[in-house]
């Protein structure tokens, strides 16, 4: 029971009370390493372990503690992160089998923040190779499966954070977001997440890194995990900005209609307008589209494709002598390769996808124009998205909608594309589960500096719709 109750704490409770001496930081971390041994078979979410490591900073911590000393607001605090950030003495493979025996020298940025304040590293999460893919699943580490449902989708890149969080398996993580990477895994498991603005929180030590300076702007850093008040909290330890004080009275929501022919659930539709009846007895409330909405989805596969994705085949294929597409080929025929056909499909598709000079020009136009416009249009605003169509699919369809040649991915990207392109810091909460017992969650964005109204409107929705509930199907 002691244990259940420990890994039903978000990282803000831990830290309490740790600090006032109820926890020790042994048994917090003890806890967690002997919950993720009994779940972490049925779901693949941790692929790489420093459990031993762990207890001893543990025991460290404690030691420290009974001399009346703290190590930082984090003192003794179990994480988890992301395969694709780099910690000392640890792989970042990227999913890539001929990156297995790379150690990692020195820390991510992100890392050295959060160690600095006295989090204790469990061990790194899934992710799809190389990060290119909403769904999680590599040739090295093999797929994650949502907890909720094993034979559906964790989603991606930020899966294994999402699945490992959904049961438990630490008290918050670390993530990444270029086309709803933190959002979709946060939606599809049911946990809480927050995409950052553009150029909020460094991404030195994150493999792969965006290629060029317009992918940079959709890149952002990010936490997941059991609370809004955690996001906020481990949000300001990784980024060194403060958050100004804002009130809700001095903003306008807006929420995406569901009418609007884009593929939405039935259930989604309904907690949509329950939102609204919610907030319209308080504040300015419409249901209205933002501007740029409908030209979003192409201008991100517009940014992700310049280039054609040379720099991830240079790295996947570094090893291999034939090219991508007799590659890909191969692995359908033989399944003997070491690069996922997810991979390599995508990367053609980015080939296929790739904007001519003048779309490039077009794109960065838009860009200038709408940068302008939406400094001064989401000033005082709150948009309230879905976060995908629908909740967790079966293996593999996230993939076929997002990467398909019909280019669906029009339909099912605007909702996340909109806070990736236009470099908005946007919060994601589960709301409720729909008809099959799967989560749903929605995401609120505003401007970069109106960070506190995402957080304040987040608690209120959390406690409303009761926000993160554990996945307690393998207890």
């Amino acid at each position: 029971m002691i244990s259940n109750s420990i890994i039903d704490m978000d990282a803000t409770e831990i830290a309490e009370k740790i600090k006032q001496g109820e926890l020790t930081s042994v048994d917090t971390v003890k806890a967690y390493i002997n919950h993720i041994k009994k779940v972490n078979p049925h779901i693949n979410a941790l692929v790489e372990e420093r459990f031993s490591d762990a207890l001893n900073e543990a025991d460290e911590l404690d030691r420290v503690s009974l001399n009346g000393k703290n190590a930082g607001p984090l003192h003794g605090v179990p994480i988890s992160v992301k395969e694709s950030f780099h910690v000392t003495n640890m792989k970042t493979t990227a999913g890539l089998v001929h990156r297995q025996d790379l150690i990692s020298r020195d820390d991510a940025a992100v890392i050295s923040r959060l160690k600095a304040k006295g989090a204790i590293i469990l061990g790194k999460t899934n992710t799809p190779t190389l990060c290119f893919n909403q769904e999680t699943e590599n040739k090295l580490y093999g797929r994650t499966n949502n907890p909720w449902d094993v034979t559906k989708t964790a989603g991606g890149s930020s899966g294994g954070e999402g699945a490992l969080l959904a049961v438990g398996g630490s008290a918050v993580g670390i993530a990444s977001d270029i086309g709803g990477s933190i959002r979709i895994p946060a939606h599809f498991n049911g946990v809480v997440g927050f995409k950052p603005g553009m150029n909020q929180v460094s991404a030195e030590g994150h493999f792969p890194l965006p290629s060029n300076p317009i992918q940079e702007r959709m890149f952002a850093v990010g936490p997941m995990g059991k609370s809004v008040r955690d996001m906020r909290w481990i949000y300001q330890i990784i980024s060194d900005k403060p958050i100004r004080t804002k009130y809700l009275q001095s903003f306008k929501i807006e929420i995406l209609p569901s009418n609007m022919g884009y593929p939405l659930s039935d259930t989604t539709k309904e907690i949509l307008n329950e939102i609204e009846y919610l907030l319209e007895k308080s504040v300015s409330t419409k249901r209205t589209v933002p501007p740029f909405f409908d030209d979003t989805a192409q201008i991100w596969q517009d940014i992700i494709s310049m280039g054609g994705s040379e720099l991830l085949e240079q790295e996947a294929y570094s090893n291999d002598r034939s090219n991508i597409f007799k590659a890909f080929l191969r692995e359908k025929l033989t399944q003997r390769t070491t690069i996922h056909p997810n991979l390599s499909r995508a990367i053609i598709a980015s080939k296929m996808f790739k904007p001519s000079a003048k779309r490039i020009r077009e794109v960065k136009e838009i860009l200038q124009q709408g940068d302008i416009r939406l400094t001064d249009y989401m000033h005082n605003r709150i948009l309230i998205f879905p976060i995908y169509h629908s909740s967790a699919l079966k293996h593999g369809k996230v993939y076929q909608e997002i990467f398909s040649l019909r280019k669906t991915f029009l339909d099912v990207m605007p909702y996340v594309a909109y806070a990736n392109v236009w470099g908005l810091p946007a919060l994601s909460i589960p709301v409720g589960i729909d008809e099959n017992n799967m989560p749903i969650s929605i995401q609120l964005m505003s401007a970069i500096g109106n960070e506190d109204i995402l957080f304040r409107l987040g608690r209120i929705l959390e406690k409303k719709f009761k926000g993160y509930s554990r996945c307690k199907d393998f207890d």
